[in-house]
């Protein structure tokens, strides 16, 4: 899950990077005559546009699942505090021995 995770924010970022480097794509070129070019301008900030709006809403989407996550989460602890401090210790052990082995 931590892999996907990680693919999705690159995902993300380079998305991000291909909007930025089209957009100033679109300023560099802002001075050029022709109907092509006019077209090619008006299709490319089209694409711009909605790839803004899929960056946003798939932020939006993460935002709700971590929320819906951490939720979980904390109704699970309230409802089984003991449970969760005997995990919480189990994990502090584990870490405290690897540590203490190096």
């Amino acid at each position: 899950m931590k892999s996907k995770a990680i693919s999705a924010d690159k995902l993300m970022e380079d998305l991000r990077l291909v909007v930025t480097d089209a957009e100033e794509l679109l300023r560099a070129t802002a001075g050029q005559a022709g109907e092509k070019v006019a077209a090619a301008r008006a299709r490319a900030e089209e694409s711009i546009d909605a790839a803004k709006t899929r960056i946003a809403q798939a932020g939006y989407a993460a935002a709700a699942q971590t929320r819906e996550a951490a939720k979980a989460t904390d109704d699970y602890v309230h409802d089984n505090p003991w449970t969760a401090i005997g995990v919480a210790a189990a994990v502090g052990i584990v870490i405290g021995v690897l540590l203490a082995r190096k």
